[in-house]
């Protein structure tokens, strides 16, 4: 596996990959990996692409109030990772490297960017935006892989390719899951004990719902019943919400592609969720 640090590097790799490759895949990370990861740089390299693997913390998507320093770092346990699962090209680029001081230019998305977490995280989205839009164009990709469990971030992903024309497929990944159910994500390691054992209610609850909405239960008393089935159980309920799966603009009702999206918080750890509908 190689890996590149700066510029002039992944430029010259990527080159070499394009030489033996008859694609290139990207699957953008922070880093911390799990089992989703490894997921998505498979998903790359069955697809016969040789498949790059950005590591990058990225500050820009982080709020005034979020523990930047905090996020789970492992570069050796990542890059093993990595190499394990056939990835041909690992990017590590610095923060001077992403973001020179001389740059004037990051990326707003409405659309699909309003609501939900972009109202709990205000400027998140347009950090994930620019940073996306950065790595695309420096490793110029034909497909980039984004796990499911952040719908509403692989939403606005897509939404930015095709708004700006942008000469890649975007491709989602089922979320993996814990054996109990619960999304595999890298703050999941931040749960006490008691609060891990307690985190798949939320997958549980998405589920049972779904099944009252398919069966023609009015979206309103469903979603209501299971905040407070949520709280009971000691989540704070940031949202539990039936959206249409492209725009995540509110439905009534299970339509053809709707999602039920939720995040719960349990201690400090907000638990983020969605499942498919209709």
């Amino acid at each position: 596996m190689l890996i590149a640090r700066t510029l002039p590097d992944l430029r010259s790799a990527c080159a070499h990959l394009r030489l033996t490759a008859n694609s290139l895949a990207l699957v953008p990370t922070m880093g911390a990996l799990h089992e989703g990861h490894r997921t998505l740089v498979r998903a790359g390299v069955a697809s016969g692409a040789a498949t790059v693997a950005s590591i990058f913390v990225n500050p820009l998507q982080f709020g005034p109030n979020e523990d930047l320093s905090r996020y789970p770092r492992d570069e050796a346990g990542d890059l093993a990772a990595l190499q394990a699962e056939g990835c041909a090209l690992a990017w590590l680029p610095d923060v001077e490297t992403m973001y020179p001081a001389v740059e004037a230019t990051t990326i707003t998305v409405e659309g699909p960017a309003k609501g939900w977490e972009g109202d709990a995280r205000p400027g998140h989205f347009r950090g994930v935006a620019t940073v996306c839009a950065k790595l695309f164009g420096q490793v110029r990709p034909d497909r980039a892989y984004f796990g499911e469990k952040d719908w509403q971030q692989l939403q606005v992903v897509k939404r930015m390719v095709a708004d700006l024309l942008l000469p890649l497929e975007i491709v989602g990944v089922p979320t993996v899951r814990e054996a109990d159910g619960l999304a595999m994500s890298s703050r999941n390691r931040f749960l006490s004990k008691e609060e891990r054992e307690k985190a798949p209610v939320l997958i549980g609850t998405l589920r049972a719902t779904a099944l009252r909405l398919t069966s023609g239960e009015p979206a309103g008393q469903a979603l209501a019943d299971a905040r407070v089935a949520l709280q009971s159980q000691g989540f704070g309920v940031d949202y539990f919400a039936l959206v249409e799966g492209a725009t995540l603009l509110p439905v009534a009702q299970a339509v053809s592609g709707a999602r039920l999206i939720a995040v719960a918080k349990l201690g400090p750890v907000r638990l983020l969720d969605n499942i498919g509908i209709g």
